[in-house]
Parts: structure tokens; C-alpha cells; sequence
């Protein structure tokens, strides 16, 4: 087994994958909610590689959004952000602790500064994506965050399958009830 199996190609078929543009669409529905960000941003920082909702969150923030390079279970972050996102990131990775105390050294440390994460819920084994090092229950990923440093503002859950996905066979309909979406706003510990 090797780190690559974990990674997902970003490419124009998977950003064209419905699944995707409902989670993007929705977790920037939930970054718009958000109160504590004055706009326009000085700057912003995307974990991971560019896709479409890099393009969104620029328009909504007013700023340049940079994307990383590094390998994020080892590498180091350089920067200093007001906002950070990282969107279905953690789950691919060995080391989640340590991405998120790097992000953590990044984040401006006014106390309006924000890293927006999601990341998928647990499911049975069956259901997981071969992709996902991790899949984490709530508990779990509460002890992360706090673990690293964040406090959670808020969160929310949401599924990204339109209802009549959850009809074409029976790991669909158990999709249902399983496969949805963590997304929180967090504040740096101080």
C-alpha cells in the first residue's frame, strides 16, 4: 500500500462529478454564514490542490486563496492566513495532527481569523472510499480539533446525493443514512 492510493486525482472529470459541486456549493454556503471574517480578506489559504471552490472562496473573500505543495503529513506551511480551508483534506492523510498544527502556526492570530474544515463522517467499512485513510466519527474528530488546538465555532452535517441515488440498489439506500459531509468553523486556541 502506498500514500498514492490515498490521493485523489484532481482532474476535469472529478470536477464535474455532481457529488462534488453539491459538497462545494454547500460548504460555501456554510464560509458565507460565517460573521467573523471582515471582507475583503487580506488572504487566504486552500489546503490541498486548486479546484473550482478555490475560484469561489477568492470571489467571496476578495483575496488570493494560495493552494499548497507540500506533502501535508510532513511538510511545513509558510504564511500567515486570516482564513484557511481545508475541504475533504484530513481523511486522506497519515498524519491529520500534524496538518492541522501546521495550520494552526499559520493562521493569523487575531482572533477573527478562521480555518474551515469538513471532512466525511464514519461509515461501515464497506461503505468508506479506498481513497479515505481515515474516516472519523464525531467523538473522534472532536478530540483532533481540540487536540490541535481549535475550537469548534460551530458545524453542521450534510449529505451531497440527490434522492434518487439512495434508490439504485441497496449500498445506496445505506448511503442514505451513513454518508454525510462534517463541516465545522474553527477558532485557533490562544
Amino acid at each position: 500500500m502506498t500514500k498514492e492510493q490515498y490521493r485523489t486525482v484532481i482532474d476535469q472529470e472529478w470536477c464535474a462529478e455532481k457529488a462534488n459541486m453539491v459538497r462545494w456549493e454547500k460548504s460555501l454556503a456554510f464560509v458565507r454564514a460565517s460573521g467573523a471574517i471582515r471582507l475583503p480578506a487580506e488572504s487566504g489559504l486552500d489546503i490541498g490542490d486548486r479546484t473550482p471552490v478555490t475560484g469561489m472562496l477568492e470571489s467571496h473573500f476578495g483575496c488570493r486563496f494560495g493552494n499548497t505543495s507540500v506533502d501535508l503529513d510532513t511538510g511545513s506551511l509558510d504564511g500567515s492566513y486570516p482564513v484557511v480551508t481545508a475541504f475533504e483534506v484530513v481523511e486522506h492523510l497519515y498524519n491529520p495532527l500534524h496538518l492541522l498544527l501546521e495550520i494552526r502556526k499559520v493562521l493569523h492570530p487575531s482572533p477573527s481569523s478562521r480555518l474551515f474544515l469538513s471532512t466525511p463522517a464514519w461509515k461501515p467499512g464497506f461503505l468508506q472510499s479506498p481513497e479515505h485513510f481515515h474516516e472519523m466519527s464525531r467523538r473522534s474528530i472532536d478530540s483532533l480539533l481540540s487536540r490541535s488546538g481549535f475550537t469548534v465555532v460551530r458545524s453542521e452535517e450534510f449529505g451531497i446525493r440527490s434522492p434518487l441515488f439512495f434508490l439504485k440498489g441497496f449500498r445506496p439506500l445505506l448511503r442514505c443514512f451513513f454518508e454525510k459531509i462534517m463541516i465545522f468553523e474553527l477558532a485557533a486556541q490562544r
